[in-house]
């Protein structure tokens, strides 16, 4: 098959390498579209990152076609549409024509969907109702968003308008992505536009004078010391980037602040399958019935190095502009 392999150099090429053969509880799976995320170009950094590195095809998630089954495997036939979180669970990364993962994280994928859509959910659909699952929010509860419209903040956007929360407010930094959270339902009166208001003063204003309950970060380094103070005593602060700074430490440490590290690999690496299968699941059902949408996607190109490196190139920059991010493989 083939396959873009990240070289000792770290440049990539793409090579011919072996199809990967199913263990018994695992799936073959040949991938028809495969999803961006930021820990790809993380992974080829001197970053905490590269230490999560299993295999030099890099990619973390895709949907595909069943194409041969391990003998213990029950709940999927040859030509079955799946979609699945691979993280370092695979026989290797999605930048491939096939791989092999246990039939334990994959999920069918859901009819109402393109096989690009659901490449794009497994990451930031399970971040999003990771988020949503541990901080067990009220409906009384206030919570403030960051990032709200990118790929995470987008889904944990319409998660929570799905599961009947409105005493939200969200941040946004331009008329794109501003017009993009307001079509998911979001009101004017919940949004911060942090390119020309003061995050602190105005996230305060729209919530009646009052702190919040809960603070989902989903950008960290200056913001995460900018919305710190506005948490409440005692507080639920959701951290999903890894980019605290020193001063943010201490000022939710002063706060008594409850702090939720959000990961999924830590689940993957302790083989917790349950957690992919059962999120996965919550996520087709709400797909399927049509209570929630899939990531708007952007199709950066065909199986090619140049559609890798302007995938991480955009990632990097931060110029996805809310989109997630997909590489054709194959076609049905």
């Amino acid at each position: 098959m083939k396959a873009i392999v990240l070289q000792q150099n770290n440049e990539f090429l793409l090579e011919e390498i072996d199809i990967p053969q199913p263990a018994d509880n695992q799936i073959q799976i040949k991938i028809i579209a495969s999803g961006f995320n930021p820990i790809d170009y993380q992974m080829t950094e001197n970053r905490s990152e590269k230490k999560l590195l299993h295999s030099n095809v890099l990619g973390r998630e895709f949907s595909g076609i069943v194409t041969a089954l391990g003998k213990e495997v029950k709940d999927f036939k040859i030509n079955d549409a799946v979609f699945c979180g691979s993280g370092s669970m695979g026989s290797n990364g999605t930048y491939a024509n096939y791989i092999c993962v246990p039939e334990a994280i994959v999920m069918h994928k859901p009819d109402t969907i393109s096989f690009e859509e659901a490449a794009a959910i497994p990451s930031v659909g399970l971040t999003a109702l990771q988020c949503l699952n541990r901080m067990k929010a009220s409906f009384l509860a206030s919570i403030l968003i960051t990032g709200a419209a990118g790929g995470v903040g987008n889904m944990l956007v319409k998660l929570l308008i799905a599961n009947g929360y409105e005493n939200f407010i969200v941040t946004a930094g331009n008329d794109h992505s501003i017009a993009s959270l307001m079509d998911l339902g979001v009101k004017e009166n919940q949004i911060v536009n942090y390119k020309n208001q003061k995050i602190n003063e105005a996230a305060i204003i729209l919530n009646k004078g009052n702190k919040f309950d809960i603070i989902v970060d989903l950008v960290g380094n200056e913001i995460a010391e900018i919305t710190a103070p506005l948490l409440v005593t005692n507080g639920i602060y959701v951290d999903v980037t890894t980019f605290s700074t020193s001063l943010s430490r201490e000022l939710l440490f002063n706060k008594g602040a409850t702090i939720i590290n959000i990961s999924n690999y830590a689940y993957g690496i302790e083989k917790k399958y349950d957690y992919y299968k059962q999120g996965l699941n919550q996520l087709r059902i709400l797909l399927q019935n049509k209570l929630i949408t899939p990531p708007t996607v952007a199709i950066v190109g065909n199986m090619e190095v140049a559609t890798v490196l302007e995938a991480h190139k955009i990632l990097r920059e931060n110029k996805a502009q809310g989109k997630k991010l997909v590489m054709q493989i194959d076609t049905v």
